[in-house]
């Protein structure tokens, strides 16, 4: 089980950590604030208003060890939602680590570090996608020898669904996502059972129950094909479709937001029954907010009720053999192995996302997805049937907007004691691995160490790389 706490102050997230290890979590996942996921520290002039609000805000290394403070990394696994600046988040962790006695050999968790899905669905794309997936391999590269326990990357379905995709197409643009990944670091030189046992992917489980197990049992069957056949891997836990699984945000109504207790329970259900590995259920009033603690308990006790009551977690596959959902699950894979076909065929997923041609077939999916609603021929309770005035205004978590201010002031401190001379030359190592063919982290491990930010950093790197900016 696994459970999301971070927004807010290092400080804040920190104890509702430690009160989730309490509730017997055992895993904890981390979501980091927009400034922090875009490359930019606190006191950035684009960051204003948007410090601690939908994640924790980490600036240097003095918050990373403020986040964990009193939790052994080595005793706990750790899942990261960050992309474009994963390699830096996770080179603090390790630091903080080490600063705990730990051994890096000995870490365990995932780092999401999936930059694709970022140009298609999310946005939070700092560098153009080459140089990008250059960060993205230099980490494999890295952490095969340093972290061998830890997942490199989580590549992501969630987000593409919660753009409007269809589930057909979250399998297809997710594993076409896969695609890319593992020719590039093959074409860095890395050998495919070196480094395949370690990703990981991330999906999202939606209302339709049955197409929702269909789906994961689809990308599980369809994934190992493509290691064996494709990239001919030898091991079998290289073909092992390892995933996590978090509810779907983008179902959940603001009207009724109580009836969103039983969308989750369903959408978990269907996430286990599919064979996830790992899950985060959603609060209730995530339409409206971020989850109070309220909600946030009633999330994992939904899960604490499947793992522990249901009874579902005896068998791996327990509606295997199920005509209906065998047929289902057959339907599903051949529409997504057209799909990867058609993007094989515009030359990967990267010159697909570069045409826009992911993105458009999302669109057009989304649209007709909304038009359904509006046309009442897709039934959203509460929405467009089965509705009720609301006699209660609800009362919406809001995070401190004290807490903006003291975390700049956080960061200047950090900038005002550090050792200006280490700082210097930490970020001319980085220069001189960012120009040449160089691995990038241990320049940026050393950049972190010499407290360094977060934003210091993504700008040395935004000033040999560039910048991305859509032009369709």
């Amino acid at each position: 089980m696994r459970q999301y706490a971070g927004f807010g102050t290092a400080e804040e997230s920190n104890q509702r950590y430690k009160f989730l290890l309490s509730q017997g979590i055992t895993g904890l996942s981390v979501a980091f604030d927009l400034p922090t996921q875009m490359g930019m520290d606190s006191d950035h002039v684009l960051a204003k208003g948007e410090v601690g609000r939908v994640g924790v805000a980490i600036d240097s290394l003095a918050d990373m060890q403020l986040l964990f403070d009193g939790i052994r990394l080595e005793e706990v696994s750790t899942s990261m939602t960050i992309n474009s600046t994963a390699a830096i988040l996770l080179c603090l962790y390790v630091l903080v680590a080490e600063s705990q006695g730990a051994n890096r050999k000995k870490l365990s968790g995932t780092v999401q570090n999936d930059i694709l899905k970022e140009y298609i669905a999310r946005g939070t794309y700092i560098y153009p996608p080459r140089p990008a997936m250059r960060i993205i391999t230099d980490l494999f590269a890295w952490a095969g020898t340093e972290l061998p326990e830890w997942n490199t990357i989580s590549i992501s379905g969630y987000h593409i669904r919660e753009a409007g995709s269809t589930a057909v197409q979250e399998i297809a643009f997710t594993l076409a996502n896969s695609i890319a990944y593992i020719d590039a670091a093959i074409a860095a030189g890395l050998d495919i059972d070196s480094f395949a046992p370690r990703l990981s992917f991330f999906f999202n489980a939606h209302n339709n129950f049955l197409e929702e197990i269909a789906k994961f049992r689809a990308a599980r069957r369809l994934y190992a094909h493509i290691m064996r056949d494709r990239f001919d891997a030898k091991l079998d836990r290289s073909c092992m479709l390892r995933f996590h699984t978090q509810t779907g945000g983008s179902t959940l109504t603001a009207q009724q937001p109580e009836v969103n207790v039983v969308r989750v329970a369903l959408q978990a259900m269907a996430a286990v029954l599919g064979g996830t590995q790992s899950l985060h259920t959603n609060g209730q009033d995530e339409a409206l907010s971020l989850p109070s603690e309220t909600s946030a308990r009633i999330a994992l006790r939904t899960q604490q009720v499947i793992a522990c009551e249901s009874g579902v977690t005896i068998e791996p596959d327990p509606l295997g053999g199920s005509e209906y959902i065998e047929k289902l699950t057959d339907q599903m894979e051949a529409a997504a192995r057209d799909y990867i076909a058609r993007i094989d065929a515009l030359g990967g997923a990267l010159s697909a996302i570069e045409r826009g041609y992911i993105q458009s077939e999302i669109q057009n999916s989304a649209y007709q997805y909304q038009r359904a609603v509006e046309q009442g021929k897709q039934i959203v309770v509460g929405v467009n049937k089965f509705q009720i005035e609301d006699t209660e205004s609800p009362q919406p978590f809001r995070v401190d907007p004290a807490l903006e201010q003291n975390q700049i002031e956080r960061v200047r401190q950090v900038r005002a004691s550090r050792s200006k001379s280490d700082v210097c030359a930490a970020l001319a190592r980085l220069d001189v691995a960012a120009r040449s063919a160089g691995n990038l982290m241990p320049p940026i491990l050393d950049c972190c160490r010499a407290s360094v930010t977060v934003g210091e950093i993504s700008d040395a790197l935004r000033s040999i790389f560039g910048e991305y900016r859509e032009t369709f």
